[in-house]
């Protein structure tokens, strides 16, 4: 009698377990080029076969720890890791920004109207020269091979990092094509989120993209406006005044230009490819419910609505996006940003939308934390995959980034292997 219910007990713990894990579809990691973080190595800028080598050992690795998606950066400073007729080849590939030869002519790219793009409008028309391999192409073949999704990672606005300045960008450069579309920041140059130019260049990239690679979803991250700094003001007021579309509040506008952009972008994916998806991967808090009783129980110095002008909450409530990845970096008990606070937060947004969520995660918060920390024991992040999977809502989980992550930082991995998904590609 003990047996029997030693067994059923046995059932009821493995059928539990397998049921909370069902839930968790999605588990990514993020493929960061910009400075080289994840690939390609600073050893490998500039050798093509070197590069190849990195990539297929990082798909293998991520592989083994059950990542069945690659959030992977192609466009890190409005520069391209993949054959553009629009942008020039990254200089985090080659060392030095250049072009790209022309793709095949027939692949008509078109604007977020829908209307056809003049190929006088490209600044690399008529130039054809001696390229590298395709990155892109061989990361997806790649990928592919192994059952994992692709979702191509593109920044928005950035143009450069502060630490580089626009001497570095290529001739071909749409700054040094129309300068008048920019502004510059804290070292830092951006896109002008308050022109229609600006949003028309972006669905023209995005559309190239889509068009041409088989990938299964876009993906943006958290820089739209950028990151307030030293109180600087944003170099927009004369933007503002010359087309402020009935806005007096210039916030108001500068949440209204993202807005726009989202539902652009959103629609030159789904003309293009309705079953490319579009992701946002935000900035973990909306909102602090002291200013917004809506939003959560959280005193974060820095939010997406106020600082950075993004409305997650409308994106997901209008179907702009098909899944929101909030970056969930803070431990369980934080108090300024608690991981489970806002995990259950995240999770109400999306109850009642077709929007999954998806969580971004932190192993490299697990590297050279001190042990007095509650990063420092190295189970903080299994706790927290833990506690999604007591979360019905949330179907998935996504790691900042690889390097970090391979590393296995406090036995990570181990962790991770415990997970094991399948692949959705196979399913």
């Amino acid at each position: 009698m003990k047996v029997s219910r030693y067994i059923l007990a046995f059932v009821f713990c493995t059928w539990s377990l397998c049921t909370l894990n069902a839930q968790i579809a999605f588990r990514g990691a993020w493929i960061a080029t910009v400075a080289n973080i994840d690939w390609p190595s600073a050893e490998a800028v500039g050798n093509t076969e070197k590069q190849q080598a990195e990539m297929i050992w990082l798909l293998d690795s991520l592989q083994s720890l059950g990542i069945n998606a690659i959030i992977f950066q192609v466009r890190p400073t409005a520069d391209a890791l993949y054959r553009s007729d629009l942008e020039p080849l990254s200089h985090w590939l080659t060392g030095t920004q250049g072009s790209w030869e022309r793709p095949n002519p027939d692949n008509i790219l078109r604007t977020a109207t829908g209307s056809p793009i003049e190929q006088s409008s490209s600044p690399m028309k008529g130039r054809e020269i001696q390229t590298p391999y395709d990155p892109l192409e061989f990361t997806i073949e790649q990928a592919h091979e192994r059952g994992m999704e692709v979702h191509v990672w593109l920044n928005p606005y950035r143009v450069n990092l502060a630490k580089t300045d626009t001497s570095i960008l290529a001739s071909n450069h749409i700054f040094r094509q129309h300068p008048e579309w920019f502004w510059c920041y804290a070292k830092q140059w951006y896109f002008d989120p308050g022109l229609d130019e600006t949003r028309e260049w972006i669905c023209m990239v995005v559309a190239d993209v889509v068009t041409r690679y088989d990938i299964q979803a876009v993906h943006m991250d958290d820089y739209f406006y950028p990151y307030p700094s030293g109180g600087k003001p944003l170099p927009d007021e004369e933007t503002f005044k010359s087309n402020p579309r009935g806005f007096e509040d210039i916030r108001d506008w500068r949440r209204n230009n993202v807005n726009l952009a989202i539902q652009d972008i959103s629609r030159t994916i789904k003309e293009c490819k309705p079953n490319v998806q579009f992701g946002i991967s935000p900035f973990g808090v909306w909102r602090n419910a002291s200013v917004d009783s809506t939003g959560s129980a959280t005193t974060a110095g820095i939010t997406n609505y106020d600082d950075l002008y993004a409305d997650i909450r409308l994106w997901i409530k209008e179907g702009w996006i098909d899944y929101v990845l909030p970056q969930l970096y803070w431990e369980i008990g934080k108090k300024a940003a608690d991981y489970e606070i806002l995990a259950h937060w995240w999770a109400n947004e999306v109850k009642g939308t077709n929007c999954k969520l998806y969580i971004g995660m932190a192993p490299y918060r697990l590297e050279n934390a001190s042990p007095k920390t509650p990063w420092g024991n190295g189970n903080e992040i299994k706790r927290q995959m833990d506690l999604n999977r007591t979360i019905p809502e949330i179907t998935g989980e996504c790691f900042y980034s690889t390097r970090p992550l391979l590393r296995n930082p406090r036995g990570l991995c181990d962790s991770i292997v415990s997970y094991a998904l399948p692949s959705p590609l196979q399913e």
